[in-house]
């Protein structure tokens, strides 16, 4: 392929002589005619878009560092996810590439954030991404010496990950509960065969669901089958004290029915940084990337490909398509918004939230909340419409961006002579202002 576009390459210099020049043809090195075939026909020029489509491509070629395609081979792969690969850029923002756990350890005083974090709704923990699930676990665990009822709700609704069969099951819990608080008398209904093939099929299978019925007062009894001989089989029957208080068993059945699943809360990590000409330099940790072991596999072999295509003209809709690509590697995105008195708001955000998060994110470290502005994308691009999602507008891994004040309220409030203050964020931030790494 390189010596094709040699050769024309050739012929554009033979094709562009200067004024005075002789067109020579460009020397090539005979060839030996075989003697039983015809001569060969004389090779007709390339047309002019041909020329400039290969010398574009030839001037591609030659700007990149030469070196040998990167194999597909494992171990190939195994050594690029050690060495780490850098990510392509979009609207400005920063590359990271992938570090080793010890680049990371021995980089972390220079990293933009130290890693994601969330915050636990039921201990208010502030936890790694990587603990958040084994802690809320175990934050849930714990709230059964408190609340047994509420607990098992909350294993139900949380850890059971296919939402409709979370659905009927609950509502078929709810059926159970509802017949026993409609009719107390009715002794069969105070009774659930735990080999039924509904239960088995709609409850058993939930986590959460067997606690849940012993902690509303169901316990286990071996009672008797016409037909299944001596032992029995298994049963919940309620406790008797339980038909006592069967507005508790209503509030019971109405909280598993209204409640929801229980997430943790992503830890903005709310920075405030001193006026730096490093503000768009980013340094990410591994957290922020959404790539599995075997999607970092995918994605070897895709760059593969893409060194073997990298002399073919792409077209803006292979590109945007590439782009997006990149885009959905992404979970999380750090974010810094620069006021115009140089200091730098840092929050880390979910990839796929609004812009208006952001939006309200600026306005809550704000000493007066009311003062209107825009937020200025890489670029200058004003980001007007709210609803779109950080990865939606070229904003992830992470982008440096601008804050402007509406010029007419500015203009309104110096006319008034009213005293400003040195900035505009509020004083218990500016009190932890740091200095970037």
């Amino acid at each position: 392929m390189r010596k094709f576009f040699q050769e024309i390459k050739a012929d554009l210099k033979f094709k562009t002589a200067g004024p005075g020049q002789k067109l020579s043809e460009p020397s090539r090195a005979p060839r030996e005619k075989p003697k039983a075939e015809a001569a060969p026909k004389p090779r007709q020029a390339p047309t002019d878009e041909a020329q400039m489509a290969a010398a574009a491509a030839l001037a591609r070629l030659e700007l990149k560092p030469k070196g040998k395609v990167p194999s597909c081979s494992q171990e190939s792969i195994k050594n690029q996810g050690r060495n780490g690969w850098s990510s392509s850029r979009a609207w400005g923002c920063s590359s990271p590439r992938w570090k080793s756990a010890r680049e990371q350890e021995e980089g972390a005083a220079a990293a933009s954030v130290s890693g994601v974090y969330f915050i636990c709704p039921l201990t208010g923990a502030v936890v790694r991404k990587d603990q958040k699930e084994k802690h809320l676990r175990e934050a849930i665990q714990a709230y059964f010496s408190v609340d047994p009822v509420a607990a098992s709700i909350m294993e139900i609704h949380t850890f059971n990950k296919d939402r409709e069969k979370v659905r009927v099951g609950v509502e078929t819990m709810a059926k159970y509960l509802d017949n026993i608080y409609l009719h107390p008398e009715e002794e069969k209904y105070q009774k659930i065969k735990l080999q039924n093939k509904v239960f088995q099929e709609r409850i058993s299978c939930l986590e959460g669901a067997h606690k849940f019925f012993q902690a509303v007062g169901f316990e286990t009894k071996m009672l008797p089958v016409p037909g299944q001989g001596k032992e029995g089989q298994s049963f919940y029957v309620l406790k008797e004290e339980v038909l006592s208080r069967l507005e508790d068993l209503k509030d019971s059945k109405e909280q598993l029915l209204s409640s929801e699943p229980l997430r943790v809360r992503l830890d903005r990590q709310l920075r405030v940084f001193q006026p730096s000409p490093e503000a768009a330099r980013f340094e990410l940790p591994d957290d922020f990337y959404n790539l599995s072991a075997d999607e970092i596999r995918r994605e070897q072999r895709l760059r593969t490909e893409a060194v073997e295509k990298a002399s073919m003209l792409r077209t803006r809709a292979m590109r945007e398509k590439e782009e997006q690509r990149e885009m959905r590697k992404y979970n999380y995105t750090l974010l810094r918004v620069r006021f115009p008195d140089g200091y730098i708001l840092q929050g880390t955000f979910y990839a796929r939230e609004a812009v208006s998060v952001l939006y309200s994110f600026v306005r809550e470290a704000l000493r007066d909340d009311w003062l209107p502005f825009e937020l200025l994308g890489p670029g200058g691009l004003k980001l007007t419409d709210e609803n779109l999602a950080f990865n939606e507008c070229g904003l992830v891994p992470s982008a440096l961006l601008s804050l402007c004040w509406d010029a007419a309220v500015m203009a309104d409030i110096e006319a008034a002579g009213e005293e400003q203050p040195q900035s505009p964020l509020r004083p218990e931030l500016l009190a932890r202002v740091q200095t970037l790494p």
